[in-house]
């Protein structure tokens, strides 16, 4: 199957430096012993306890972008420390990717008390989901209850998909403003009707389309 392996060491420092290189050669020798195949090495110098690495957002985006299975590290802490470990193994296992590990010796076994707190960020996500998707109810029946008509606009999905620049229904956007909802539930109510817009995008293209209109009447 397909793996990645990730390397990582918190300074500089040489003794640190060669355990960047044994990390590497350790896992490429489980890669071998387990018949992986690496597609990618990945190793950096950063601290555990920080997120903004470029080494584990390129770990986490070939995850999600590319059909891989394991990711090999020689133990949960290389990934990070912390709560950073836990938020980094949470995105990682999500993903239904497997974790190897040196220290392991083959497929990576959590503690009690890391697989409770797991199962328990599983938990508030899946109910984040849920008040997600009951915004999006919530917001579609305020909009109509202000006589928003969403059937008048159903047949404009998908016309502006492809397109570099996002093309927001900008006339849609000012009915909802006007009928009092935030730019959230604006987000929200375009999203059941099929838009994928973020709230900051809603709020500049209504901005830039106000502005315009401004200049227009002077």
């Amino acid at each position: 199957m397909d793996v990645v392996i990730y390397c990582r060491v918190s300074t500089d420092k040489g003794e640190q430096a060669t355990s960047l290189v044994r990390q590497e050669e350790e896992l490429l020798q489980l890669a071998k012993e387990k018949n992986f195949r690496v597609c990618q090495i990945i190793k950096e110098q950063a601290s555990g306890f920080d997120l903004e690495r470029d080494g584990l957002l390129e770990l986490l985006e070939i995850i999600k972008e590319e059909n891989i299975a394991a990711v090999l590290i020689q133990d949960e802490t290389r990934l990070g420390r912390g709560n950073a470990k836990i938020a980094i193994l949470h995105c990682i296992l999500r993903e239904k990717v497997k974790l190897y590990s040196i220290s392991h010796a083959g497929e990576l076994v959590l503690s009690d008390a890391d697989s409770m707190v797991l199962q328990i960020v599983s938990l508030v996500e899946e109910y984040q989901r849920k008040i997600h998707n009951i915004k999006i109810k919530r917001g579609m029946n305020r909009a109509i209850e202000n006589g928003y008509k969403p059937a008048e606009n159903l047949r404009n999905q998908g016309v502006h998909s492809g397109r570099s620049r996002l093309e927001v229904p900008v006339e849609e956007v000012v009915k909802l403003k006007k009928n009092g909802l935030t730019f959230a539930e604006i987000a929200s109510t375009l999203r059941g009707l099929g838009y994928e817009f973020s709230k900051a995008t809603i709020h500049r293209r209504y901005q830039e389309f106000m502005d315009e209109n401004k200049d227009a009447a002077k």
